[in-house]
């Protein structure tokens, strides 16, 4: 579990790699990633746009950005927790992913809140430590 807070506001990641949807042989390698984000925050908050970077192993970088998650755009009152499931493809056996959510208070105030980077791993290769 990857977690990161910015503001009060708790973003957690769990990545899985799918076996069933990935061809390594062909150079597909899939994941879903599970986001978890948590309001501990004293103020209600609109999720108003995502950004992420996404590198793969050989270094391509791929940017996504756009409104909400999962076609949705949540409010969050304090104490309260939004969670959904994506994907990732990757044409490499690993890489990872980082990024940011647009936020909007009760105020009309736009912030960024962080999303931890997390690395996609396929058991399909050796990982080496650098």
């Amino acid at each position: 579990m990857y977690v990161k807070t910015t503001r009060d506001i708790t973003v957690s990641v769990q990545p899985t790699f799918l076996d069933d949807q990935s061809s390594p042989e062909e150079g597909h390698f899939v994941w879903a990633y599970q986001v978890r984000i948590e309001n501990r925050s004293p103020q209600t908050v609109k999720l108003r746009a995502r950004h992420w970077t996404i590198t793969d192993a050989r270094g391509n970088v791929q940017e996504v950005q756009g409104a909400g998650v999962v076609g949705e755009q949540p409010v969050l009152g304090p104490g309260q927790s939004f969670e959904y499931t994506s994907g990732a493809p990757l044409p490499t056996p690993s890489g990872i992913m980082v990024g940011a959510y647009q936020m909007e208070s009760d105020s009309g105030e736009r912030f960024d809140i962080a999303i931890p980077a997390f690395s996609l791993d396929s058991p399909h290769e050796t990982v080496r430590l650098n």
